[in-house]
């Protein structure tokens, strides 16, 4: 009994810390030695040679009754530097009951699909098949590009291993004073700075939303509840294309004001994240190299996991100090250490400290991860979606 409690602390212990930072630090290790050059950021970022002629290439907003700020969206389209004739504005609106289309049309997109509600991933691909772009990029209706991401982003897909890329969202904090709470910052600055070395030495394991891009013959039509972030890099690899991290196609969107905010976003997140991660096709090894596999093991799914790996290590830990374990110290620590960072995460309701929020969203993110499983589990995940409550 003592011997398998101690095991399961320490096993758990020691999983919880290589995702969160062994990781990380185990890829900057191999990276300095292996890895490809770093992708150049737009200050630094050449233009494509002559050689290399731009091509023509569709850019689809999906949007589901964002007459607020679709107009802004597509003018930030059409100001990016790209030759006019070579950029087709796409937007698929998903049973818009409000005036998205008509602004849409107003502030010049090429095209404008009306179509029934049937979810984002729906009304990308039906913008896909009317696309004319032998690349075809993607973006949310909130976020808004820096002039020179477009350009970063289609120089990728001159590799041509190159089957998908995505850029770097910066979240924006539109609240202040008490109700600027989230963290998400934080995190997010890390986790790009994890999937910059995982895109040097081999793919990304994820993307993200805002700013993305596929050639037109890898695009890949999956389940309408399992969204492209997740699903696309690594069902790429699977098929022979790299997923690659431009660090320089940059892009920004708000994020939601508060932690509560963002628990509750990352638990719709993670109700669509569970049925890629068991029946999407990632825990099956098949078309992974090896290093690859190790990433999705280490940065997905031990990731996910971690809310159970956590309640393993709490029971462990408390069983181990009950029955009077020695040494008593060192469990007594580890139990202390615990129990300060759920009480750490209590008080940053209340005290707006940094340090004490950094463990609060910690901890309700952390949360989120069981709790968008109990949902899928419970009464299953919707294709459409709505708004997060301030991105707006």
């Amino acid at each position: 009994m003592r011997t398998a409690l101690e095991i399961l602390l320490w096993l758990t212990a020691a999983l919880i810390v290589w995702t969160q930072l062994g990781y990380a630090l185990a890829l900057a290790a191999v990276t300095r030695l292996f890895g490809r050059p770093s992708a150049p950021t737009p200050a630094r970022a050449p233009t494509l040679a002559p050689a290399e002629p731009l091509r023509l290439l569709s850019l689809i907003v999906a949007a589901h009754n964002e007459e607020s700020v679709i107009a802004a969206k597509v003018a930030n389209a059409l100001a990016l530097d790209y030759p006019r004739e070579l950029l087709e504005v796409i937007v698929a609106c998903d049973g818009c009951l409000d005036a998205t289309a008509e602004r849409a049309r107003a502030a010049g997109a090429d095209l404008v699909l009306e179509l029934p509600r049937g979810g984002k991933i729906r009304a990308q691909d039906a913008a896909v098949a009317r696309a004319r772009g032998a690349l075809v990029a993607f973006s949310d209706a909130n976020a808004l590009w820096e002039t020179a991401a477009l350009r970063a982003l289609v120089a990728a897909f001159a590799d041509l291993s190159v089957g998908y890329a995505c850029g770097q969202v910066r979240f924006v904090q539109p609240a202040r004073g008490a109700a600027a709470t989230n963290q998400e910052g934080v995190y997010w600055r890390y986790e790009m700075a994890v999937r910059g070395m995982e895109s040097r030495l081999s793919s990304i394991t994820a993307g993200n939303g805002a700013i993305y891009a596929t050639r037109r013959e890898s695009y890949l039509v999956v389940d309408p509840i399992m969204g492209h972030d997740l699903s696309f890099p690594f069902n790429m690899v699977k098929r022979g294309w790299r997923a690659v991290y431009v660090p320089g196609a940059r892009a920004s969107e708000k994020m939601v004001p508060s932690i509560e905010g963002e628990l509750a976003r990352k638990r719709r997140m993670m109700s669509h994240t569970w049925p890629i991660v068991l029946r999407g096709g990632m825990l099956s090894p098949r078309g992974y190299p090896p290093g690859y596999a190790l990433m999705i093991l280490s940065h997905r799914v031990l990731r996910y996991a971690t809310p159970f790996l956590h309640a393993l290590a709490l029971f462990a830990n408390i069983a181990l100090v009950a029955i009077g374990v020695r040494p008593h110290a060192l469990y007594a620590a580890t139990l202390a250490i615990q129990l300060a960072l759920l009480a750490a995460a209590g008080l940053g309701g209340v005290w707006r400290a940094r340090p004490l929020l950094v463990c609060r969203y910690y901890v309700l993110t952390t949360a989120s991860l069981a709790l968008g499983l109990w949902d899928w589990l419970r009464r299953g995940t919707s294709a459409t979606w709505v708004a997060a409550e301030g991105t707006r």
